[in-house]
C-alpha cells in the first residue's frame, strides 16, 4: 500500500499537459499536492484542455502551482526544435523556487516514455528543479514518475519493493473513473487507455508503436485501480536512453510526410542537448 500517514508530505504535481492529473487521481485526492502544469494542452487543436483540471483540482481540493499552462504545445515543440533552453532552464529554475518557497517534501510527475517530446521534456525540468534545490539547500525532496503510455502498475523488479503503490478502494475508484469520462476532451484517449492501447496515437499508428516498443497491454475491470509511483534519480540526465529512435520520432517523420509539421522533433538532435543543458545548468549554478 502507499504509505502517507497523517500529516500528509508537502507534495507536488508535475505534468506537461492538463489530464495527467487522472492518472494519479488517487494520490491526487489524499495528497491534495500542489499541481504545475507545463502547458495548456492544446495540440494542433489549438483547443486548451485547462478548464476541465481545473474542475478535477477544484473536486479533490488541490490548487494549483504558480507554473499553470504556461505554453501552448507549439511553443514548448518550438523552443526544443530551436534549442531555446534557456526557456527550459528558467522553468526548472521556478520551479525550483517553488518547490523551496513551499517546503515541498514529495514530488510526482510525468515519466519518460518516449511517446511525446512534452512529457519527456517535462521530466527533464522536473529533475533539475529537484537537484538544483538539493544542491542549493540540502532539501531531500523525494523524487517520483508514473506512466502515462504504459499500464499504471509497470515497474522495474528493482525498483518494485521501494515505489509507492496506492490501491484504490471502490467509492475512490469510482470517484477516479467518472473523473476520466468527464473529460470529454480526453475521451478517445480515456477509452485507448482502457482498452489497453495506451494512447490514441498509438491505436491510429500501431506500425510505428511497434517499431518503438510501446505494445498493447493485458486490462481487465481493475487495471487502473493501481497507482504506482516510481522513484527515481534526479541527476539532470535523460532518465531513460533509447537505442532507436522513440515513437514521437517516427510520427514526426509521418506528420511531416503529410505536411502537418514542417520539422521533425529528434532524440539524438533535440532531446540529448536539452538535456545536457539542463544538466550543465544545474552544475554551473552551484
Amino acid at each position: 500500500m502507499f504509505n502517507l500517514t497523517p500529516p500528509y508530505e508537502r507534495s507536488a504535481l508535475v505534468v506537461a499537459h492538463p489530464g495527467h492529473e487522472l492518472r494519479v487521481y488517487g494520490w491526487l485526492e489524499k495528497a491534495r499536492p500542489r499541481v504545475f502544469v507545463l502547458t495548456d494542452g492544446s495540440g494542433r487543436s489549438q483547443q486548451s484542455r485547462v478548464a476541465s483540471t481545473d474542475r478535477v483540482l477544484s473536486d479533490v481540493g488541490a490548487k494549483r502551482g504558480s507554473i499553470y499552462a504556461r505554453l501552448t504545445d507549439v511553443e514548448l515543440y518550438s523552443a526544443i526544435l530551436d534549442k531555446n533552453f534557456t526557456l527550459f532552464t528558467d522553468l526548472a529554475d521556478e520551479l525550483g523556487d517553488a518547490f523551496a518557497r513551499e517546503n515541498i517534501q514529495f514530488v510526482a510527475g510525468d515519466a519518460t516514455e518516449g511517446y511525446n517530446p512534452a512529457h519527456d521534456a517535462c521530466r527533464l525540468v522536473l529533475d533539475a528543479a529537484v537537484a538544483r534545490v538539493r544542491r542549493s539547500s540540502g532539501m531531500r525532496i523525494q523524487n517520483y514518475d508514473f506512466t502515462l503510455i504504459g499500464r499504471p502498475d509497470e515497474c522495474a523488479e528493482e525498483t518494485w519493493r521501494v515505489a509507492r503503490w496506492l490501491h484504490l478502494d471502490d467509492e475512490t475508484f469510482e470517484r477516479k473513473l467518472q473523473a476520466a469520462h468527464n473529460y470529454s476532451s480526453l475521451a478517445a484517449e480515456v477509452e485507448a487507455a482502457l482498452s489497453g492501447a495506451g494512447s490514441d496515437g498509438l491505436r491510429a499508428h500501431p506500425d510505428i508503436a511497434s517499431k518503438s516498443g510501446l505494445t498493447r497491454y493485458e486490462t481487465n475491470d481493475d487495471t487502473f485501480r493501481v497507482e504506482c509511483l516510481r522513484p527515481i534519480d534526479s541527476n539532470g540526465h535523460l532518465p531513460r536512453a533509447f537505442s532507436e529512435p522513440p515513437f514521437y520520432e517516427h510520427y514526426g517523420e509521418r506528420m511531416v510526410a503529410a505536411g502537418h509539421y514542417s520539422r521533425v522533433l529528434r532524440y539524438r538532435e533535440h532531446m540529448i542537448p536539452l538535456a545536457d543543458a539542463l544538466r550543465f545548468h544545474v552544475e554551473r549554478d552551484q
